[in-house]
């Protein structure tokens, strides 16, 4: 299993990548690499959005390395280099999100737990920060701490285009009726892609849009496109689970949760509101940053990049040495 490199966004050094076995047996691929600078910080587990794959974190992996964690990062079940359910290999399919924390668990124990060391922290953005959330009950024992970048606590209007509990209920009837792998309404083979800058609502930095689109350009394997209906029936349940009264308090990670400010995906007052209702939880809004907060500008990564060294307490220890 290999990964893609292109010039403006080469393989950082020293990547162990393969697969392993998902709950099912089916085939996901993963990289690690090891700390490029001391002291050892343990290992951050990255965990990825929709539509996202290993290569699109290579800079923040080698963020991670320079300071002092060594990273470990996979592609979810239904997109990058991993298996695929749907007959269609662009639909970005799946029947229930509980398929996320089984391979979760396999990644930590196949992968994480032997080979890379204590103790373990989580960077997760949208999809992946929701499914972190899900796990953070159960998983407690693995993560000490934990970075949610605009994490899937909501989908924003503007993508449901109707209230969530119409568009919650048509997805559970279409599911019923058979029609969970079809695209959801207006989906397409290359709605998950970035498409032009001028347009986009991913990030405000140019450079780092180009360097995706390339990337796109050179791995049309490890893209999908609009998820289909079944994983919208499957959000949208998965949403109303993490939401519900009970679930915060079983919460004891510590986690800073960052909202983006222009985002039209994941809304920032629902991200603001979700870190306020964490016992355990800090939130931080960058007002000017939109939904994919580590693509965006230098600006706006270096506000990230300095609330997140706080947090885990680097400026604390650079200031002892």
């Amino acid at each position: 299993m290999q990964l893609i490199s292109i010039a403006r966004n080469a393989i950082p050094s020293g990547a162990n990548v393969g697969v392993f076995k998902g709950y099912d047996g089916e085939f996901l691929r993963y990289a690690h690499w090891n700390a490029t600078v001391g002291p050892r910080r343990g290992t951050v587990c990255i965990f990825t959005g929709r539509t996202e794959y290993i290569e699109k974190y290579f800079e923040t992996v080698a963020d991670l390395r320079r300071r002092g964690f060594t990273v470990a990062i996979f592609d979810w079940r239904g997109q990058g280099g991993s298996f695929r359910s749907a007959v269609d290999r662009r639909k970005g399919h799946i029947d229930d999100f509980s398929e996320y924390d089984q391979d979760i668990s396999n990644f930590m124990r196949e992968i994480v737990l032997p080979d890379c060391p204590p103790p373990y922290a989580v960077l997760a953005h949208s999809m992946g920060g929701h499914i972190f959330l899900r796990n953070a009950t159960s998983s407690g024992s693995w993560f000490e701490k934990a970075a949610l970048v605009a994490p899937m606590v909501d989908l924003h209007p503007n993508i449901l285009q109707y209230p969530a509990n119409v568009v919650g209920a048509y997805a559970a009837a279409a599911k019923l009726f058979g029609f969970a792998e079809f695209y959801v309404r207006g989906g397409s083979p290359t709605g998950g892609m970035i498409g032009e800058f001028e347009t986009n609502i991913l990030t405000s930095d140019r450079e780092r849009h180009q360097r995706n689109f390339m990337l796109e350009e050179a791995a049309r394997d490890l893209l999908i496109g609009s998820p289909t209906i079944g994983w919208l029936n499957a959000a949208l349940r998965s949403i109303a689970k993490i939401n519900h009264p009970d679930f915060f308090s079983t919460i004891k990670i510590p986690t800073l949760i960052f909202a983006a400010g222009q985002d039209v995906i994941v809304p920032a007052r629902s991200v603001e509101d979700y870190a306020a209702r964490l016992k355990s939880g800090t939130g931080i809004l960058l007002p000017d940053a939109k939904h994919e907060i580590l693509q965006e500008t230098d600006d706006i990564r270096t506000r990230f990049w300095a609330a997140f060294d706080a947090y885990f307490g680097i400026e604390e220890e650079q200031s002892a040495a």
